[in-house]
């Protein structure tokens, strides 16, 4: 006999009901409960709350309902509490009940105003360091890379700064004064910047982390920090870019930031390298990490901290580069010790001429008027009135035995797997929003990016913090196999989607 549904009519009363019962045993979310300690949140900001007036919402449950905004990839806030309501889980893990009021979106907006970047970068180290008791980061072998981040202003909203047209609007003048500002403390921080980088004793030629000259003209009117920034063939577009570095036993983030879009990442290796060591107190043995990093500055920076860097060597890219443009590259430039001179490929000497002092470099030239007579010179230099010059910088004997070791086998092996490695972990982060930013202003993307890092590596404690793993093998391979493992199980497992 066929059923037939009866009109519905809800009970008048429900009683005994237990939102404990109704969410499962094995559910993410009891895990992340389980594993992290969210009450720290009390003692961070308590400077922050005042003594009178209305009673805020708890400031656990604010940074738990960040939390399931990146877990979950939810499109907004308003979405968020809009859909609260609806799931016993979210509200079993909030604390709260089924009549319970559900908060207002503008809770979070307000708090991350009134916490700042801080307090979410002390949740992002109080993770990486219970990974380390977890026993998820071995510290010795370091894995860094760059990736863009789309700003969430449209290429409508740049405008030409030195243009008649912003004289027309009054936001643009308003616009204008925030820049000149932005800019005074740019000039402060370069200045600073500079002093330490003459302490360092850094190679000048690294020292201009701002590449694009379009962004000293062009701004968006929405997102100021953001920069337009083209990406391989196809359209510009304002982008924030974020740095991180992650230890290659378990894929553990131990070190995260955002920075502008057209920002030459070579120079955040060093503050990668300083933060991996700060979060998890550990020193790296080995930084691996792709060309664009492969400076003479970071060479001589891993070189003075003792560390090993596997990093493929910039200069050697620039010489492919001279041989499609078909013109000798500094490689074919034979340098004699006993005479401190080069001899070119057509047989002509390029003695010392001057030092650089700034750049830690010497400069070789030949003889006037050798290069302009040389049959070889259409092959060697594209200048009309000058010949070829080289430089050598005064460590180079060091940077030449550097180079050298970043071609050997174990090194092309790290650079081998860095690439898997670390593309994997920013793809893990696009699930969570990482391409996309939120919010408009550098330092609220900086507060998504310590969250999504907080999301990954709460990832790994679930999977394997409980029991407690093995201890982490040195070698790559079994490095490798290890991430791969935890992408194909662990993550379906740990990763609900709506």
């Amino acid at each position: 006999m066929m059923g037939r549904e009866s009109a519905s009519q809800s009970s008048l009363f429900y009683t005994g009901i237990n939102l404990d019962k109704r969410v499962r045993s094995d559910h993410v979310l009891r895990k992340v409960a389980r594993l992290v300690d969210f009450d720290f949140v009390y003692g961070e900001v308590k400077e922050s709350y005042g003594y009178n007036g209305n009673v805020s919402v708890p400031p656990p449950m604010i940074l738990k309902l960040m939390l399931l905004l990146v877990l979950y990839n939810v499109r907004s806030e308003r979405e968020l509490m809009a859909t609260l309501a609806e799931r016993l889980d979210w509200l079993w893990f909030l604390g709260l009940d089924l009549d319970s009021e559900i908060p207002d979106h503008s809770v979070l907006s307000k708090a991350r105003k009134r916490w700042g970047v801080e307090l979410f970068r002390r949740f992002f180290e109080r993770i990486v360091w219970q990974c380390v008791g977890s026993g998820l980061v071995d510290g010795r072998k370091l894995f860094c890379d760059s990736s863009l981040i789309e700003a969430d202003a449209s290429l409508n909203s740049v405008v030409d700064t030195q243009g008649l047209k912003r004289y027309l609007n009054p936001a643009y003048r308003e616009l204008e004064a925030r820049l000149e500002e932005r800019e005074e403390q740019e000039e402060e921080q370069e200045e600073e910047q500079e002093e330490e980088q003459e302490e360092d004793n850094d190679d000048p030629q690294d020292r201009s982390p701002r590449q694009n000259v379009v962004n000293q003209r062009y701004t968006s009117t929405t997102d100021s920090d953001a920069s337009v920034v083209r990406k391989g063939q196809g359209k510009a577009k304002l982008h924030y870019q974020t740095h991180r570095g992650i230890d290659g036993a378990y894929g553990v983030i131990t070190a995260t930031m955002i920075g502008p879009g057209d920002e030459n990442e070579a120079h955040r290796l060093r503050d990668l390298i300083e933060a991996h060591h700060d979060n998890s107190q550990r020193n790296a043995e080995v930084v691996v990490a792709d060309s664009k990093y492969g400076t003479t500055a970071n060479f001589l920076q891993c070189f003075d901290r003792g560390v090993l860097a596997h990093i493929p060597v910039l200069k050697q890219t620039q010489d492919q580069q001279e041989r499609r443009r078909r013109i000798f590259p500094e490689s074919l430039f034979v340098y004699d010790p006993q005479t401190d001179t080069y001899t070119c490929p057509a047989g002509q000497s390029l003695r010392r001429r001057k030092h650089w002092v700034e750049r830690q470099a010497f400069e070789y030239v030949t003889a006037r008027g050798v290069c302009q007579q040389c049959h070889l010179r259409i092959q060697c230099t594209r200048s009309q009135s000058a010949g070829r010059t080289l430089k050598r910088h005064e460590r180079q004997e060091i940077l030449d035995n550097l180079r050298a070791q970043a071609q050997s086998r174990s090194a092309k092996r790290d650079i081998q797997i860095r690439q898997h490695f670390m593309e994997r972990s920013f793809a893990q982060g696009t699930r969570f929003g990482l391409k996309r930013a939120r919010w408009r202003g550098q330092w609220r993307v900086q507060i998504q990016d310590y969250l999504i890092a907080v999301v990954q590596n709460i990832q790994l404690l679930v999977a394997h913090a409980w029991p407690k793993p093995r201890a982490a093998v040195a070698t790559a391979t079994d490095t490798a196999l290890r991430f791969v493992t935890w992408d194909n199980i662990a993550l379906q497992q740990a990763v609900v989607v709506l």
